[in-house]
């Protein structure tokens, strides 16, 4: 939807960061090659000590309707939520720092809302081609059904009812405030909250295939299983607020846990895991352009993924149901780490 002098601003870019500006060069750079829509966007910058207010001021004259506003250090949920209330547009496009969008992200969104017009929506990330494989991997891990995680994307109506996720998600900000935003008191799986809200109370949600972004993620392989591992814990959180919420493409990488800490005592039992690994190398290696070093990198990312979801599931299980022990999380050294 072209802008005009009468309608309401459309879309508004929702962008939560702390100590990122290089990362928001890349993302505002990508957002003035969205076309003549009418779009704000809204950098909400999260009492970093590595101010991007430099890098927003050197965009305000491609990007007329930038906003910058800093808070004192309170999470991406938090964050998120300050921008939802400064925002004027119909949708909010929320989106975190570490993604790059395709140019004809906006247009995929827009095409769809015109025929399609739901109540949130989100869209599935993929690798670019400038990615480190350190960085293919993880995201190859993240995505393929093999690991269960299609859940996040393109595989998601196979698996379970489609969620939309914090670094890629649109909603009607009329919605998204009837709904008090993103739960502050949640540092993981605040997304998954999220969306659960919205089809609790019956609202309408949707993947759009075509409005992916490129998502950087974690840049090594220790950051990535911290991510993961909380994500774990998050699940059994989520499951108290949502009863019925876990089904079992969730257990199943806590399952897979159990089932490699038992193999690894059985020669049949390592035997399977080393199969396992070449599937999964195999796969990783024409999904991501016949790239070796992605080919063998991925093993790992798959491994690290499914322990360290698994070990978190595992962990916060037995907190919960064992122990009985408060909702708690692991690496707390920020909300971003």
């Amino acid at each position: 939807m072209v802008a005009s002098l009468e309608s309401p601003m459309r879309y508004s870019f929702i962008i939560p960061v702390y100590n990122r500006p290089d990362e928001v060069r890349e993302l505002l750079e990508s957002l003035t090659q969205q076309g003549t829509f009418d779009y704000e966007v809204i950098i909400v910058e999260d009492g970093s000590q590595i101010s991007s207010e430099p890098v927003v001021e050197a965009f305000r004259s491609q990007l007329p309707a930038l906003r910058y506003i800093a808070v004192p250090n309170g999470g991406p949920s938090k964050a998120r939520n300050r921008g939802a209330r400064e925002a004027s547009g119909e949708y909010l496009l929320i989106l975190d720092s570490d993604v790059v969008l395709p140019p004809g992200y906006l247009t995929a969104v827009d095409e769809y809302l015109e025929r399609y017009p739901v109540d949130a929506f989100g869209g599935p990330d993929a690798a670019s081609d400038d990615f480190t494989p350190v960085q293919k991997a993880i995201n190859y891990a993240m995505t393929s059904p093999l690991t269960t995680g299609g859940i996040r994307g393109g595989s998601a109506d196979g698996m379970e009812k489609f969620k939309p996720r914090s670094f890629n998600l649109g909603c009607r900000r009329s919605v998204y405030l009837q709904l008090g935003g993103f739960d502050e008191g949640m540092r993981f799986g605040e997304d998954i909250d999220f969306s659960l809200r919205l089809l609790e109370r019956g609202y309408s949600t949707a993947l759009i295939s075509k409005a992916f972004v490129y998502h950087k993620r974690r840049v090594d392989f220790k950051k990535f299983f911290k991510q993961v591992h909380n994500s774990g814990i998050a699940r059994i959180h989520l499951e108290t607020r949502h009863p019925g919420s876990t089904k079992l493409v969730h257990l199943l990488p806590a399952l897979f846990t159990i089932a490699s800490v038992i193999a690894l005592f059985l020669q049949i039992g390592r035997v399977g895991l080393l199969l396992l690994a070449v599937v999964f190398s195999v796969d990783a290696y024409h999904r991501a352009g016949r790239s070796l070093p992605v080919a063998l990198l991925a093993p790992i990312a798959c491994f690290i993924q499914l322990w360290g979801y698994g070990s978190g599931f595992l962990r916060a299980w037995w907190g919960k149901y064992v122990v009985r022990r408060r909702e708690f999380i692991a690496f707390k050294d920020n909300f971003y780490d």
